[in-house]
């Protein structure tokens, strides 16, 4: 079977590493369904892929994506014949920037007529955000939160999932022009790191008190930072390495390896803090209904009207490549989609 897709076959700009092009896509497996895709959301994760800085994706020449939104055309033999000819918000292991995309059936929950626009957003980054603050280690209404990229698709829900539970939100962003959207989510304290030492800050607002989480996607020296601004109690999630993207090199690399700093388990222990690694794919292998499970209650939670949809960035087919760089580039809030033509 023949299909198109943005394949990445290089390294570097979206016009340089990826080529749109006919692919051949291999038989179901027995617990696998087809989706017809209507339109695939682009995450952070994407970029690291493009610049040859995440170690999880597959050796190009690949199809990479973690999610689509389209309809059941085929199912394998252990699937429920039901699916078929459902709209469905399916996270991928990988592949969503193909027209025709596969992926396990219990990796998929039915969406009815929902804009898949509207969808979206619930597939990775949703899950993401319930994953580590409903399941992993549940915010409580005393916390005192920080959300790192806090515009981005995973920040605007985490923020929102915090306010929830009653929480004080610090959102830390590198844009003023972001500043009402989150106000409008629900963000107490909004910090712009590009015009001031957000830990500094930090430390300020806080004043005797201390951090009770983290929601870090950069790394780098602000794990560290972060680490120190964590009372007892204190959890400190690491989902995402941002940060290097801007190192150049094997030097780079190991500078930003260098500055998360040495941590060692008893220290840990004895200042009673947590440090919790989340990898959305690992879990997606290990753990597929948890997946399941929290797309499902991050949609209960929009349409009892909890949660509001993060900003919504659409993009054509022919704005793919652009699509890609504003994300690259920060210039992106909230979810950034992909329609087909």
């Amino acid at each position: 079977m023949q299909t198109q897709a943005f394949v990445l076959t290089n390294i570097g700009s979206a016009a340089q590493a990826f080529s749109f092009q006919e692919i051949s896509i291999a038989p179901l497996k027995a617990d696998e369904v087809l989706i017809e895709s209507e339109a695939f959301g682009l995450n952070y994760a994407d970029v690291m892929a493009r610049l040859g800085l995440y170690r999880e994706a597959p050796p190009r020449p690949c199809v990479i994506g973690y999610e689509l939104v389209g309809r059941v055309t085929a199912v394998g033999s252990d699937v429920d014949a039901n699916v078929l000819g459902q709209r469905v918000l399916a996270f991928t292991r990988f592949g969503a920037y193909a027209k025709l995309a596969k992926t396990t059936s219990n990796a998929i929950v039915c969406i009815g007529e929902m804009p898949a626009h509207e969808a979206l957003p619930f597939a990775t980054q949703g899950v993401t955000a319930h994953y580590m603050a409903e399941v992993l280690s549940p915010i409580q209404a005393h916390d005192k939160v920080l959300v790192h990229a806090a515009a981005g698709g995973v920040g605007s829900f985490l923020v929102q999932l915090a306010k929830l539970k009653g929480a004080t939100v610090f959102g830390k962003i590198g844009s003023d022009t972001k500043t009402v959207y989150l106000e409008s989510l629900g963000v107490d304290h909004v910090i712009n790191y590009k015009k001031h030492d957000y830990s500094k800050v930090l430390s300020n607002l806080l004043g005797a008190q201390k951090l009770s989480v983290s929601f870090n996607a950069v790394g780098g020296r602000t794990s560290k930072q972060d680490m120190k601004l964590l009372g007892p109690g204190g959890r400190l999630f690491l989902f995402g390495g941002a940060d290097l993207a801007t190192r150049a090199g094997l030097t780079g690399k190991l500078s930003f390896l260098w500055e998360m700093g040495l941590i060692l388990p008893v220290g840990l222990m004895m200042q009673a803090k947590s440090l919790l690694g989340v990898n959305m794919l690992k879990i997606a292998d290990q753990q597929p209904l948890v997946i399941q499970n929290s797309m499902l209650q991050m949609l209960e939670l929009y349409r009892n009207g909890k949660l509001k949809l993060p900003q919504i960035q659409s993009y054509t087919q022919a704005q793919f490549f652009e699509a890609h760089e504003a994300l690259g580039n920060g210039l992106t809030t909230g979810k950034v989609v992909v329609r087909w033509d």
